[in-house]
């Protein structure tokens, strides 16, 4: 099993900045893509970015493109989301997510989630 832990979500004004942090532990080995999904209250959970355990791949929701950047530190088994010029919309529960394909697909692991509030 592979346990994901999110930090770094919190409250920030429309224009700034956040970022998010996931630590895995467990099988670790298992593990190839890492990414963040967030979901909004009254809507489905939607895929954010992902990014390949040998770094040559990144992937983003066309919404978050340019403004969010996914990165991956594979020594430390940590993936981050720096998010600038948030807005109001990007107010979600984001997700940690892993599995063990090169792209994320239907992740296999999940984090607890963690609150990200833009005010506008």
């Amino acid at each position: 099993q592979v346990q994901l832990v999110e930090s770094g979500g919190g409250l920030v004004q429309a224009g700034g900045s956040l970022r998010l942090s996931c630590a895995a532990s467990g099988r670790t080995f298992s593990i190839n893509a890492m990414g963040w999904f967030r979901q909004a209250p009254g809507k489905e959970r939607e895929f954010v970015a992902a990014i390949s355990r040998s770094l040559s791949s990144t992937y983003y929701a066309d919404s978050v493109k340019g403004r969010f950047t996914i990165s991956r530190d594979n020594a430390k088994n940590t993936v981050s989301l720096q998010m600038n010029s948030l807005k109001s919309e990007d107010t979600a529960v984001y997700y940690c997510a892993a599995g063990p394909r090169s792209y994320l697909g239907t992740p296999d692991y999940w984090g607890q989630g963690t609150q990200v509030t833009v005010s506008s």
